[in-house]
């Protein structure tokens, strides 16, 4: 048995029931093997626990691990080529990004992830060209890159059986084309045109592959509602009754969303979605920025989660989410850094930083979100929306030894009032530099800067050497392709708000 001692001037070990965080100063936690077995002062577990190995001590602070849960892909698609766009035009512009080996990709943001105290990743997989043996390997070589580098991972591979260009029929995309562009598009799309019961396969593939390993849970992602026909819909509902497995659902993103939403439906999408069984405790709503006042009410009578994506949401103009409607019905909001954060990184500190402070409306009586709240849903409420809900997101006998030490000093360098919460100032002032320790699942995976497993710079030369080079073939087509579609794409939703 292997068995440490983590020991901190202050262990956040989670929130109570009514919100407030639950520190406890000059603590220790037990850790043996995988799991926490004890948490409490650090006089007597030393005392106890003699001879045990201690990591932390004076001027560290004990989190939970943090989770981001909602993320796509390792190298952002502003690196690969891809601009900022309106969600919409993204689609298009997205065939300009570069071709990387999936499992440097992978560790390439699980690097970034680690480094600012994730230990946990909901990696949402939305397109895999080719058969299904393909994504088959494509999903193999993600999943063994944050086994090598220790990470916890949720993963999925994203529903998907029509629209894949506009928020209508490939059919009607293809032939609004000009003539000229119409055989390359069809020859594009039809390399993700999987056939619905094959994607269905994979998803119980991967979890006879996967599910028993302490790392990895495996996930249902309907994608979205214009993305999915009602067989779809029904297929996911099926899917998640027979296995139990939690879902996690993008919906109302744009109000390009909404409004394909009300001329397919003659209403909500969440609404609609809720026909068909999907909208329950076991469901997360990723982004929702357009969901109305009855979706948020329904959402939290149903039990439901939201996944509140801020960088996303602001780079790719998406609209603002009204997190602070959530929060005031009680529904549970997680936080994801989706395909990047505002600095194009992986920083989750950033991120909380981030959504603590864009949603603070002006005057003196608006609501607003508190620190405790943001790093709750970083945390526990993060949790919650993975296959290890009750197992990580709090610090607490029988869990799973996901911990993160940071380093007070550097949080609080050159000065900070004593007098101001410790919450409130690990939320605005931490940043990735302070993360000096990650332990999950009670294994050393960082720490003062160093990965333990993996040499992180001769990832990043390999990363170098791949892409630094002249355009494929294929890429080349794909860019002249990507700049002769936005214009139709545009064309397409003129006139929809």
């Amino acid at each position: 048995m292997s068995t440490i001692l983590v020991v901190a001037d202050h262990v956040i070990a989670g929130f109570d029931r009514y919100g407030e965080p639950e520190i406890m100063e000059n603590a220790a936690i037990l850790v043996e093997d995988e799991l926490i077995a004890a948490i409490g002062p650090a006089d007597r577990l030393r005392r106890d626990h003699p001879q045990v190995r201690e990591i932390g001590g004076r001027g560290r602070v004990a989190i939970p691990g943090l989770i981001n849960a909602h993320h796509h892909v390792g190298l952002t698609p502003f690196q690969l080529g891809a601009r900022d766009q309106p969600l919409e035009l993204w689609f298009a512009e997205r065939l300009a990004m570069r071709d990387v080996n999936p499992r440097l990709d992978t560790l390439f943001s699980a690097f970034e992830m680690i480094a600012s105290g994730v230990t946990t990743v909901q990696h949402l997989h939305s397109r895999a060209p080719g058969g299904s043996d393909a994504v088959l390997a494509r999903a193999d070589a993600i999943i063994k890159a944050y086994g090598e580098l220790g990470m916890r991972a949720s993963y999925s591979f994203a529903l998907r059986d029509q629209n894949r260009m506009i928020y209508a029929a490939d059919e009607e995309f293809i032939a609004s084309l000009q003539r000229a562009l119409q055989a390359p598009v069809s020859d594009y799309l039809s390399g993700f045109a999987l056939p619905l019961d094959e994607q269905i396969a994979i998803f119980h593939d991967l979890r006879d592959r996967w599910s028993k390993g302490p790392l990895v849970g495996i996930q249902i992602a309907p994608s979205n509602l214009h993305w999915l026909s009602d067989v779809a819909l029904e297929s996911a509902a099926r899917m998640a009754e027979e296995t139990g497995a939690p879902m996690h659902m993008h919906l109302l993103e744009t109000p390009y969303q909404a409004e394909y939403a009300r001329r397919r439906t003659g209403g909500s999408a969440l609404e609609y979605i809720d026909r068909f069984g999907l909208v329950g405790p076991k469901l997360t709503i990723g982004h929702g920025v357009w969901m109305t006042p009855d979706d948020v009410t329904l959402l939290a009578e149903r039990g439901g989660c939201l996944c509140h994506n801020c960088s996303s949401n602001l780079r790719l103009k998406s609209g603002t989410a009204d997190l602070n409607q959530f929060l005031a019905n009680g529904v549970p909001v997680a936080l994801g850094i989706d395909e990047a954060g505002i600095n194009d990184d992986r920083d989750m500190m950033q991120e909380m930083r981030l959504a603590l402070t864009i949603h603070r409306p002006a005057g003196h009586g608006s609501p607003s979100p508190t620190a405790a709240q943001i790093l709750r849903m970083a945390t526990e409420n993060g949790a919650a929306t993975t296959p290890f809900a009750g197992m990580i997101g709090r610090l607490a006998p029988g869990r799973l030894a996901d911990i993160v030490l940071l380093d007070w000093d550097r949080i609080t360098q050159p000065y900070q009032d004593p007098s101001m919460p410790l919450v409130e100032v690990l939320v605005r002032r931490a940043k990735a530099g302070a993360v000096q320790t990650v332990l999950i699942g009670g294994r050393l995976t960082y720490h003062d800067g160093q990965f333990t497993q993996i040499d992180r710079q001769a990832i990043l030369e390999e990363i170098s050497r791949d892409l630094n080079r002249a355009d494929s073939a294929s890429e080349a087509a794909r860019k002249r392709l990507a700049a002769r579609l936005l214009d139709p794409v545009l064309n397409f939703y003129d006139g929809w708000l």
